[in-house]
């Protein structure tokens, strides 16, 4: 079992908003991971971009990461800290 965690920041953009409840739902699943969250709607472009702050172990950064980018219209990118 992984039990030394990274600090990582999931940037999320929503290009579809029929996927926001089963994101949502995702995120929620890693609720106990995540430091916080910023959520921008950008109403002139129709997208809504997203920031998780996570302290995690490595493989439930990247699960997380990788279901999110399954969406359809959803695009996720981690970026890692270096400590």
């Amino acid at each position: 079992m992984d039990t030394e965690t990274r600090i990582a920041v999931v940037s999320i953009i929503v290009e579809n908003a029929e996927e926001t409840a089963e994101l949502n739902d995702i995120i929620h699943e890693y609720a106990q991971y995540v430091v916080g969250r910023m959520g921008i709607p950008y109403r002139q472009k129709g997208i809504n971009i997203i920031s998780l702050v996570l302290d995690a172990p490595q493989n439930a950064i990247s699960t997380l990461s990788g279901r999110i980018g399954r969406l359809d219209g959803v695009t996720s990118k981690v970026a890692y800290a270096k400590v």
